[in-house]
């Protein structure tokens, strides 16, 4: 039976005032709202106007109030400092409630921006709850970013202060942040009065005296400040997605349906309980981070893990399953590309046996498409349903899911199974009409979109329109390609952009990197469109091998070629593939396939800002000129 899904799904979109008017009573509210859903400016949608919260108030303060002071809130992970820590609710409140008061102390009020440069430490959470508890607008930039692009998140954003840290460590490398937070600062237009620094031991920063103030030292001198009652529609957060270039593209996210949403996603979505263990390996500088790590474990009264470390390499392929074991993890959630590089390391899982995972129940994988090998390793080896789900920076929640706590749905593998209740995914085709059943189209949420998701981005209401409103009337346009089945399974097939044309055939590049997936050799995948003469585009494959084959490149090139060939058909004209050591990607695990397919195109690029490790894209070029591609060097500009 489906009702309780059903039910949901329905309500959802017929009646979406009683159905989240209903999930709002669960939170705290200092005054009720006059509208659940205000249409009176559209498309320019807002949820429980007129209603006054405060989101750190939810997170933390109501269950202190309520009797949950002593169940932890907070598991602050590091293996590369070799340091657990954990903080119950009543513990994290004090510390944010102080370092509010820092905040307040260097003039900080409700409706400043604070940005955020923060390595994965506990103190990020607490940074971004005290800026919440203010009513003050947090913006956190993920901490090891270049200067520049730093700078123009400033320059954006305008921030009263900044938090940051001396250095932040990736993997066993130690990262200064301090130097390249004051070059942002140097260059950038808008200069904050103040920089909340947080001394770590293992790299010191040097203090400029007019304008840093020490962590430690201000908060011996704090004094706790109260949660400032909010507008249910003012901004919480400001979050820059990845890869901006010229104007950034700051996702602006409400206080009050925010609050509603992830608070009912918790148990809808995930199947998590109050006082339930849950893990989300992500950052906090990444939308997962933001709504998953900090706000919805928080919100729903969960104990949430903050993890500082690697799936691999810190110490080995088995420190997923250390946390889980030792910290009794119901659920986690994380990107499909921390599991193949787990099952790249360790094919047969033999560290996994090393460890108690009797109290996990669900893998949550999203961020990046989650190939059918992966997610059939993952259930082989762990014995508990792995869940993909699809959602965006912009959506701050999943769009699709097999939602867990309404009902279990069979899992397809390459499917993130059906439109979550609140979101009313249709299929168009290029001119707007809709597709049938399992025709592949840009995947669209008719408006209004659900509580919880960007009313606007900040300080530019036309490039909100321009971007997302405006290639289908009354729908926001997720970029992304795909087609709904007769079951209403959702399949995300590939960016827009990553369909390719191939003599008249449109293809999709998802549908065969999931065969390439699928052969016993290959740890992770990926296939671009590279410019023809003749057909237009071409399928390009870019493989890298599970650790410890032996076979011959040639070989298992040869293989993939004809399982495509075989599953796809001929069409494809899936010809070429090479193998390579690793991919590259951004720091949240997605890869760069826009930037390899500039590569092999011989057209100049933009150095992303978020890619993990540059030099990745030379052994890209020099893969690509063993088969022909990448001729003439193609340039990068520096992001």
């Amino acid at each position: 039976m489906t009702q309780a899904y059903d039910e949901a799904y329905r309500e959802s979109l017929e009646n979406p005032e009683e159905f989240w008017g209903r999930h709002a009573e669960e939170c705290f509210w200092y005054e009720k709202w006059d509208k659940v859903l205000d249409d009176s400016n559209k498309p320019f949608y807002r949820w429980f106007s007129g209603g006054v919260t405060n989101t750190c108030y939810n997170a933390l303060d109501m269950h202190v109030e309520k009797g949950a002071g002593d169940r932890v809130a907070l598991i602050y992970d590091s293996p590369v400092t070799n340091t657990i820590k954990k903080y119950t609710y009543a513990e994290l409140r004090d510390e944010v409630a102080l370092f509010a008061g820092v905040l307040a102390e260097y003039g900080v009020e409700k409706g400043d921006r604070v940005v955020l440069y923060m390595p994965m430490i506990a103190e990020a959470a607490i940074a971004m709850l005290a800026c919440a508890r203010l009513g003050a607008v947090h913006s956190v930039v993920f901490g090891g970013f270049a200067a520049n692009e730093l700078a123009t998140r400033i320059n954006d954003a305008r921030p009263k202060a900044i938090v940051s840290a001396s250095c932040g460590i990736e993997g066993k490398k130690v990262i200064p942040y301090k130097p390249l937070l004051d070059a942002a600062i140097e260059i950038s237009e808008h200069k904050p009065k103040n920089c909340m620094i947080l001394q770590r031991p293992m790299e010191t920063a040097d203090m400029h005296p007019s304008r840093d103030v020490d962590w430690t030292e201000a908060m011996k001198k704090a004094s706790p400040k109260d949660c400032v009652p909010v507008l249910a529609t003012d901004p919480l957060y400001i979050l820059y997605t990845s890869g901006t270039t010229g104007q950034p593209k700051g996702v602006v996210r409400d206080n009050g349906g925010h609050m509603v949403a992830l608070k009912w996603s918790m148990k809808a979505v995930y199947d998590v309980d109050e006082g339930d263990v849950w893990w989300a390996a992500s950052d906090v500088g990444w939308v997962v981070g933001h709504s998953y790590i900090v706000y919805a474990p928080l919100f729903k009264g969960c104990t949430t893990i903050l993890f500082e470390g690697k799936p691999v390499g810190t110490p080995d392929a088995g420190v997923f399953w250390r946390v889980i074991s030792e910290h009794k993890v119901k659920c986690m959630f994380t990107a499909p590309t921390a599991y193949r590089a787990i099952k790249r390391e360790d094919p047969g899982a033999a560290l996994m046996k090393n460890y108690d995972l009797s109290n996990f129940k669900i893998l949550f994988l999203a961020g990046e498409r989650s190939d059918p090998d992966t997610i059939t390793w993952s259930e082989r080896n762990l014995g508990v349903p792995v869940i993909d789900h699809w959602w965006q920076t912009e959506t701050g929640w999943a769009i699709a899911a097999n939602c867990m706590g309404l009902h279990h749905f069979p899992v397809k593998y390459g499917s993130p199974t059906k439109a979550v209740p609140g979101w009313n995914v249709q299929v168009l085709d290029e001119m707007g009409r809709p597709a049938a059943p399992g025709q592949i189209g840009a995947l669209v949420v008719k408006l209004p979109l659900p509580p919880g998701t960007l009313p606007t981005l900040w300080g530019n209401d036309q490039a909100f329109v321009n971007k997302y409103l405006r290639d289908f009337d009354g729908y926001y346009t997720t970029a992304d390609a795909g087609y709904i089945d007769e079951d209403g399974y959702i399949y995300v097939m590939a960016r827009t952009d990553d369909i390719i044309n191939v003599a008249g055939h449109r293809l999709s590049t998802g549908a065969m990197e999931e065969v390439l997936a699928d052969h016993p050799d290959v740890a992770e995948c990926a296939v671009l469109g590279v410019e023809d003469p003749l057909k237009g585009q071409l399928p390009l494959g870019f493989l890298v091998l599970n650790a410890g084959v032996t076979r011959s490149n040639d070989e298992i090139v040869k293989e993939v070629v004809e399982m495509i060939r075989e599953r796809i058909g001929p069409v494809s004209a899936f010809k070429t593939a090479t193998v390579v050591d690793r991919l590259p990607k951004t720091r949240s695990g997605k890869i760069l396939r826009g930037v390899m397919r500039q590569i092999a195109d011989n057209k100049s690029y933009r150095m992303p800002a978020t890619i993990d490790d540059p030099s990745i894209l030379k052994e890209i070029e020099n893969a690509l000129n063993t088969i022909g591609y990448a001729s003439s060097r193609a340039t990068a500009t520096p992001s």
